[in-house]
């Protein structure tokens, strides 16, 4: 049977470790609001299976010392975890943004 991602580009190991990247963002953060908690681990995810192949990618491109592949594909499981955590900074700073230009209108 197909994993159901794959038809979006998606590989269900990086978005899980997407999705536990930005539940750690949301749970780390003093103050979370439900937005935080509900947008973080979505965010995480998305940004995890889209990005980090591109990631890894580029790393291995600029010759940064990764671990050798041996089939686990541990490089990309850690790259997605971290991608995952980062969005949620980029999506705290353009919703801080948002927030900001609504409320001038």
């Amino acid at each position: 049977m197909e994993d159901p991602l794959t038809s979006y580009g998606l590989k269900a190991s990086v978005v899980i470790a997407g999705f536990a990247g930005g539940v750690l963002r949301a749970l780390s953060h003093q103050n979370y609001t439900f937005r935080e908690a509900v947008a973080s681990p979505v965010c995480g995810a998305l940004a995890a299976g889209y990005l980090t192949s591109p990631l890894v990618h580029y790393l291995n491109a600029i010759h940064f010392p990764l671990p050798p592949d041996d089939g686990t594909n541990v490089t990309i499981h850690a790259g997605a975890f971290l991608v995952g955590i980062c969005a949620m900074w980029i999506s705290d700073a353009i919703f801080e943004l948002i927030s900001r230009w609504i409320k001038k209108q």
